[in-house]
């Protein structure tokens, strides 16, 4: 990361480090597996018998509470559209709220989408307890609550429901969005676009404001929501069972951000890397980066890829396991290196919330080295006329050394061994190389 910077700090106008997309898991502790919720219906609730119209009861509680919630906060709530993307659909009611200087719920959207839940059979043979039944947990489908949040701490956070038992809850948060809450309450002047953050007054406080998002931050906005928006317990309910969430990282973004000065050099460098990617990025190499070793046991992809994502733009990405590495280009000036994570275990940390910090950590690490590693292999600045510096003479001491005669046909016959349009060139010995510019002078078509 400090060879990167020293190459191109002249034509950098600033970099900062931040999680951006945050997805988390709620779970409730006290009714995720089938005994925990029979000892609920029988012990705490008081009904001997856990039917299907039990569990269903709880469901139409639950769903009724939503829209008499809306209906009393004139909260717009509809079935999403398929084939239309929810957060650009509520875009306009966000900024309505941004402008509006409000917070809190703007939108409700209603999809069917597959989530846990749990189904209830009664025993092939008869048992001594005559009210006992078989519950299982499953994966079906049904109606889910999207709701669209303005947090005074977090910013903009979408939090889906689940209206079936064990109620489960996903979380949407963006680093981003948290930073630019902390600079707004500083009075610190920035512009940002989409995510990112393209001029700052001080820089300094940028990156101060993205180490402050810690697991406590996000624990409390989300018991505070949860607690608002999700499904009702009555007080002897909340007083004899354990209720409270147990969260975890689901899914994670660490960026770090490059901002350039002009467009030219970034765009000439996010070609250059993506070449030297496609070629250097071995397997040996991405395992480098990750921090581990290629052996016989790893399971999961190791590969170096480039997508071609809506309007033209392209993303460089490398594969390891369950996370992949990303680089791309927007806006002109901003190049981002993205860390993107589905299963924290490849990296052996624990997805629970409380573990945030040894995630940055650990993913400043891989960031670093992979920058690191881009800045090896470009080596020069990205408009540096390297041929020419060749051709010229060398000054050692006293000893005047001539450059390479690049017109000479051995150079040239050379270059193009070297240089060829070959997927790869590891590999080759001197001694082939050497037949090879043999075989190029004696025969030059």
């Amino acid at each position: 990361m400090d060879l990167f910077t020293q190459l191109f700090g002249g034509l950098l106008a600033f970099v900062y480090h931040c999680f951006d997309r945050i997805v988390i898991y709620g779970y409730l502790s006290g009714l995720s597996r089938p005994e925990r919720v029979v000892n609920f219906f029988r012990h705490v609730v008081g009904v001997p018998v856990v039917s299907k119209e039990v569990l269903s009861q709880r469901t139409t509680d639950y769903q009724n509470w939503v829209e008499a919630f809306a209906r009393n906060h004139r909260i717009p709530i509809e079935w999403a559209e398929k084939g239309v993307r929810k957060e650009d659909y509520v875009l306009s009611w966000q900024r309505g709220m941004v402008r509006a200087g409000r917070y809190g719920v703007y939108y409700i959207l209603k999809s069917m989408e597959q989530g846990p839940s749990f189904r209830v059979t009664v025993p092939k043979y008869p048992t001594k307890d005559a009210n006992y039944r078989i519950l299982a947990r499953q994966r079906s489908r049904f109606t889910h609550y999207y709701f669209y949040i303005r947090d005074e701490t977090l910013g903009p956070m979408v939090m889906r429901v689940a209206s079936f038992l064990p109620f489960q809850t996903t979380y949407y948060l963006n680093g981003h969005s948290f930073i630019e809450q902390e600079l707004n309450r500083a009075q610190i002047g920035f512009r940002k676009v989409d995510n990112a953050f393209l001029a700052v007054d001080d820089v300094a406080a940028l990156q101060a404001a993205a180490d402050r998002l810690s697991p406590e931050i996000i624990r409390q906005r989300l018991d505070y929501w949860t607690l608002i928006l999700g499904p009702k317990f009555s007080a002897k309910e909340r007083s004899r069972l354990n209720l409270s969430r147990f969260y975890a990282i689901a899914q994670i973004e660490y960026c770090r951000n490059f901002i350039f000065k002009r467009h030219f050099p970034i765009h000439k460098l996010f070609e250059r890397s993506c070449e030297l990617g496609l070629w250097r990025l071995t397997g040996d190499k991405i395992a480098a980066i990750f921090g581990t070793r290629v052996n016989r046991r790893m399971r999961g992809k190791l590969a170096t890829i480039i997508d071609r994502v809506e309007h033209g733009h392209h993303v460089f990405r490398a594969y390891f396991k369950h996370a992949f590495l990303k680089q791309y280009e927007k806006f002109a000036t901003f190049l981002r290196n993205e860390l993107v994570s589905n299963n924290l275990a490849d990296f052996q940390l624990r997805k629970g919330l409380d573990h945030l910090h040894a995630v940055r950590e650990r993913f400043q690490d891989i960031t670093g080295r992979f920058a690191g590693f881009q800045a090896q292999w470009l080596n020069v600045h990205v408009d540096f006329p390297l041929l020419q510096r060749l051709a010229l003479p060398i000054t050692v001491g006293a000893v005047r050394y001539p450059g390479i005669k690049l017109h000479d046909p051995r150079v040239i016959r050379l270059l193009e061994v070297l240089l060829h349009g070959g997927s790869h060139v590891g590999g080759c010995s001197a001694k082939q190389i050497h037949q090879t510019v043999i075989s190029y002078l004696l025969n030059p078509d």
